[in-house]
């Protein structure tokens, strides 16, 4: 099974990659992180203490890619250039993804459990991006370069760009749309208090 999952991330490596032309991707420093993390994270998963993380921060000194060991990454994923990402403890990316230089999955500082990004299938996030947050990023969406997001939903199929993030292209359509709250924004909890008060009040029969 992991063997079937780094073929695919291979097949990612050329199908993104211009420059991928031989076994020169072997000297991808992105390649070097996705790999060993394919072999860190089952160990992280059966519950082995201190060596998932030990051999994690030994590929971060080798390759400035800071993938945790608890991420759950699909397969066909592609890091290019690589120097930079940091994919938090509770990331959950999907299958074909493509992250760009200076990457960041994180978190707020303000959750605990849940509390990276969970991004979908076919996604390509763009040098320096910034996602924060127990959030989602739906599927076929390409972030830009740059782009800021601080716990805020992307719908599928779309683009965001900006700081901020903008959505400026959904469904095929050219829009200007904010990308929704997060259900776990504390301003969305307290938007939505009020109305939950009042269930609480008058129960449904």
């Amino acid at each position: 099974m992991i063997f079937k999952t780094i073929y695919e991330d291979v097949k990612a490596i050329f199908r993104n990659d211009p420059a991928a032309k031989n076994i020169e991707f072997l000297l991808y420093p992105g390649f070097h992180a996705t790999l060993a993390h394919r072999f860190i994270h089952p160990l992280y998963k059966i519950g082995i203490p201190f060596f998932p993380r030990l051999f994690s921060q030994i590929v971060r000194f080798f390759t400035m890619v800071e993938i945790h060991p608890g991420a759950t990454i699909g397969r066909g994923f592609f890091i290019d250039h690589g120097a930079g990402i940091v994919i938090g403890e509770t990331a959950e990316i999907g299958t074909n993804c493509v992250l760009f230089h200076n990457v960041t999955l994180g978190g707020t500082g303000k959750h605990a459990g849940k509390r990276h990004p969970t991004i979908g299938n076919n996604v390509i996030i763009g040098t320096g991006a910034i996602i924060l947050g127990p959030v989602r990023v739906g599927s076929n969406v390409n972030i830009g370069a740059n782009t800021f997001l601080y716990m805020v939903d992307v719908p599928d199929n779309c683009t965001v760009v900006g700081t901020p993030g903008v959505i400026t292209r959904l469904n095929g359509q050219h829009v200007h749309l904010k990308p929704e709250k997060s259900v776990l924004s504390a301003d969305t909890i307290v938007e939505k208090a009020p109305e939950l008060e009042r269930r609480v009040a008058t129960p449904e029969i």
